[in-house]
């Protein structure tokens, strides 16, 4: 039988007491052991960030670590974005206004990686929004409309006028 480990992981502002096997990984802990299927399991090399959750304040690919080294660590996952049932996070409504997802894949692992780049940065340009997303792979949009998501989310966090779509008036 696997070692087995317990571990204590607050998960998007909630304890959670579980035993996990010494090999289990972070993304297989998050959508087995407590349920929590928004993040998405992809390439499971790192590549590709559909994993990406929030560990102690930094994105990471929860692919790429162990459940037993986040014993102790605040997780934040794509489930704790929106303060309710009513109201989405303003990524996520970013991703609504400009178009920024298609098949829908990626989107957690996006929508993560633009949270922690709006709290460390809450006015980048476009190439620090490039440079955050370039660790997330998309195969749909062409990555415009995600720029372009977090631009308006960036606007609309800081209490400024988002900035019109670049289609408007095409």
């Amino acid at each position: 039988m696997p070692d087995r480990h317990a571990i204590d992981l607050t998960v998007n502002g909630e304890p959670h007491h579980i035993e996990v096997e010494s090999r289990r990984l972070l993304v297989d802990a998050l959508r087995r052991d407590l349920a929590l299927t928004g993040t998405h399991v992809g390439c499971e090399t790192g590549y590709c960030g559909a994993c990406t959750v929030i560990l102690d304040g930094a994105p990471v690919k929860s692919c790429m670590v162990l459940a037993v080294q986040a014993d102790g660590s605040e997780v934040e996952t794509v489930e704790g974005l929106a303060p309710d049932d009513e109201t989405l996070h303003p990524v996520q409504e970013g991703f609504h206004q400009r178009h920024g997802l298609q098949c829908g894949f990626c989107t957690p692992g996006m929508l993560m990686t633009a949270v922690a780049l709006l709290r460390d940065d809450p006015a980048p340009d476009r190439e620090a929004i490039r440079h955050a997303i370039d660790g997330n792979l998309c195969r749909c949009t062409g990555y415009q409309n995600i720029i372009a998501a977090v631009e308006w989310a960036a606007a609309t966090m800081r209490g400024d006028e988002p900035p019109p779509p670049e289609w408007q008036g095409v």
